[in-house]
């Protein structure tokens, strides 16, 4: 079935992308087949796009925004406006006249917009920008009720909620409410007057049980005192248990002389941790534990305030502790130690009793929960405050993103750049406009190489602040010959900063059909220049070698006598090799010449053939990748799904490389005065080569018959064809002679 809506397609990158022109292509994007959509998926970073524009339309909060959430973000953006066409203008500032207020939705909106403005002192403006929506803590700051569920303590009117207010802060921590100012919720306040209501009856508990604090206020620091030691206490009197059982025990209990003499020659402060881990006292058979002399150092402190605080005020003054009054203090405070284990509501014992009591007679608890529900009642005007916001940047962005999603028009535009161009690369004369980020470049190039591209990825950073990102700049124009790991550029982000940037990696592809047309050229110089320079190294080498044999034969030439040369041996072989290898080279030489001034007026396609049997494969190859150069793999390497191969040919591919040239009209000077003077060689080359024609068209006498006979002496070569042209005559002429005679035809 044909769709109703009618669209406009336009070709671009190889492909047909489709036109979105006004704001019934918006409103009917759901009736476009998803096949035709460029992208099917983004991530909402690392791209040159208002990222909180993307969080609005990611209305699933996983990072990415999917053709569900554009098809409901254009909509809702359309049903709010009243020319839906005014979404192509892309102003930062949306009149409050333009939003449809037919709509509940639409009127509340309005409402919302207005409200925002008053809230920042501008009752009689008549447009809203983005920056004055983006600022909620601002556009809040006037009101302590906000449609968020959280009271900051200015929201009471009188000092003992605020009071109450700040108390729970205290013992529960704060939310941020939207005017920026600390608050509570109800979860807090719920939370809060549970604890104090569970604090209060756990107290109660110790008032009808007279066990439970048998020091009074005291008993607490009695028992901390207790806990403190008891491990200590009890393995004292089970050492001393176990002395009275066997004497034999009694110096492993104590410990061994040699465990003393590991830090004795060091100093040691009377809480030293070395004997932390000793008996608290010398161990005898059932003796009670010294209060007062006779304590391990390191817990002399500890005993000092078990004394005071337990021993005393239980037992009275002690010098020394039997292990049946220490199980009687132990037993005394075991009831304490049972009630704090299940102490609760624990947030509040900060407060202290006296305020906890306080707060709990009062009726703070039924006034918060009122002004909780008094702001939660504004909670629709205030999410009608965030989607004025959204409006507004669906208002300037919805159709930016939506050609560099559901089109890429921006890109193959040209006109301004796509959302996922990250800036401009200057290296070896050139300017690298398709320029990516790139999170993790072993990832991305091993996707991103399937893009056909040239690409240098660079680590850039800006020294002044520290920053550094790593980008996949795609080289298109000109050729590599300069391109290599270590070359600095600058790259220009796209608000202008400008980064150092170093190539670390390549991804080699062909650049151009001309870097492949000269390529094997370059290749066979390069290899000459090789080959030379090892010979040379090799002769330099040989060099050394002689010049060190000859100095030694020099400085040993009285000790030795150097026998008389005897007669110079020549390698019959090796010179009849070198015959047949020049023989060989001079004949496949001259019949490649002879082939070629045999062309006469054709010898220029000959020489056109020349360069495409050498040029040709390369070229051929660089063509056929170039045109499969793709962006898709660059791009899904960096978590898109591209939906289409969007092509980089090679006319778009030298639009996004810029190569230096001088701009026109410019007037140029070529007289270099540093420039190396190769006339001399220039004229002897020249004089070469005129020479080689000469002697090779008189040699295999391509222009004797043009001349008079005997103008010019005849070349060895000419003879020699002469010659066997006469002796395949004379054989001819001679095996007609020989034949014997035809018989007479009967008549």
């Amino acid at each position: 079935m044909a769709n109703e809506h009618q669209w406009y397609f336009y070709r671009a990158g190889g492909f047909d992308q489709v036109n979105l022109r006004n704001g019934a292509d918006l409103a009917h994007l759901d009736q476009l087949d998803q096949k035709l959509w460029v992208a099917l998926a983004c991530p909402t970073r690392g791209l040159e796009f208002d990222s909180k524009t993307l969080d609005l339309i990611d209305t699933d909060k996983d990072g990415r925004i999917r053709v569900p959430e554009i098809i409901a973000a254009a909509k809702w953006a359309v049903s709010l406006l009243k020319n839906p066409d005014d979404l192509f203008k892309g102003n930062p500032a949306l009149p409050l006249a333009a939003i449809n207020d037919a709509t509940p939705e639409g009127k509340q909106l309005l409402a919302s917009a207005k409200q925002t403005l008053a809230n920042l002192g501008k009752p009689t403006a008549t447009e809203i920008t983005v920056d004055e929506t983006a600022d909620t803590t601002k556009i809040f700051s006037q009101t302590n009720f906000n449609g968020d569920g959280i009271i900051p303590a200015d929201a009471a009117s009188d000092d003992a909620t605020k009071a109450v207010i700040n108390d729970i802060i205290a013992c529960l921590g704060s939310i941020t409410d939207r005017s920026g100012k600390p608050g509570i919720n109800q979860a807090k306040a719920d939370q809060f007057f549970a604890d104090l209501k569970a604090y209060l009856e756990w107290h109660q508990k110790s008032e009808g049980d007279p066990t439970l604090l048998p020091l009074g206020e005291n008993t607490a620091a009695a028992a901390t005192a207790v806990k403190a030691l008891k491990t200590k206490v009890d393995d004292y009197f089970a050492r001393c248990r176990l002395g009275a059982f066997d004497a034999r025990a009694l110096n492993a209990l104590n410990r061994q002389e040699a465990e003393y003499q590991t830090f004795s020659s060091k100093d040691i402060s009377s809480a030293a941790t070395e004997v932390s881990g000793f008996p608290l006292a010398r161990i005898e058979p059932s003796k009670p534990l010294p209060l007062i002399v006779g304590i391990n150092p390191a817990w002399s402190d500890a005993i000092a305030v078990l004394r005071t605080a337990a021993i005393k005020p239980l037992l009275g003054e002690k010098d020394s502790l039997t292990e049946a009054e220490w199980v009687k203090i132990c037993g005394k405070l075991a009831p304490y130690d049972t009630w704090t284990a299940g102490k609760a509501g624990g947030f509040v014992e900060k407060l202290g009793l006296a305020r906890i009591r306080e707060v709990a007679a009062g009726k703070s608890a039924e006034q918060i929960n009122a002004l909780i529900a008094q702001d939660k009642a504004l909670e629709p005007e205030a999410n009608a405050i965030a989607a004025v916001e959204k409006l507004v940047r669906c208002n300037r962005d919805l159709v930016k993103f939506l050609n560099n999603f559901v089109t890429f028009r921006d890109f193959y535009g040209r006109k301004v750049k796509a959302i996922f161009q990250a800036g401009t690369l200057y290296l070896d004369q050139r300017s690298c406009d398709l320029c990516v980020r790139v999170e993790d470049m072993a990832k991305h190039g091993l996707m991103a190489g399937l893009s056909r591209c040239y690409l240098a990825y660079c680590d850039c950073v800006r020294k002044s602040t520290g920053e550094k990102l790593t980008i996949g700049a795609v080289f298109s124009g000109g050729d590599s010959d300069n391109l290599m790991v270590g070359r600095n550029g600058i790259f220009y982000d796209r608000q202008g900063r400008d980064w150092d940037a170093t190539i670390v990696k390549i991804v080699d592809n062909p650049i151009s059909i001309r870097q492949a047309f000269f390529s094997p050229y370059k290749k066979f110089i390069r290899m000459v220049e090789d080959l030379i320079a090892k010979r040379a190294a090799a002769a330099d080498a040989a060099s050394d070698q002689k010049l060190a044999a000859a100095a030694t034969a020099t400085a040993t030439a009285d000790q030795t006598k150097t026998p008389p040369p005897g007669p110079k041996k020549i390698d019959i072989g090796t010179v009849a090799a070198i015959g047949v290898a020049v023989g060989g080279i001079t004949a496949a030489l001259g019949a490649l010449l002879q082939g070629f001034f045999g062309l006469g007026i054709w010898m220029p396609l000959g020489i056109l053939a020349i360069f495409l049997i050498i040029s040709g494969p390369s070229v051929i190859i660089a063509w056929l990748k170039l045109r499969q150069r793709n962006l898709g793999p660059i791009l899904d390497a960096n978590g898109w799904a591209v939906n289409a191969r969007a092509k980089v040919n090679i006319p778009f591919g030298g639009s996004l490389t810029g190569v230096a040239t001088v701009p026109a009209g410019s007037h140029r000077d070529l007289v270099d005065p540093y420039a190396e003077n190769n006339a001399g060689r220039n004229r002897l080359i020249f004089a070469v080569i005129v020479i080689a024609v000469l002697w090779s068209v008189w040699y295999f006498g391509c222009v004797t018959k043009y001349l008079p006979a005997d103008f010019l002496p005849k070349s060895g070569y000419t003879q020699r064809n002469e010659q066997r042209a006469a002796d395949a005559a004379a054989a001819q002429a001679a095996s007609e002679a020989s034949a014997p005679p035809a018989a007479p035809v009967a008549k």
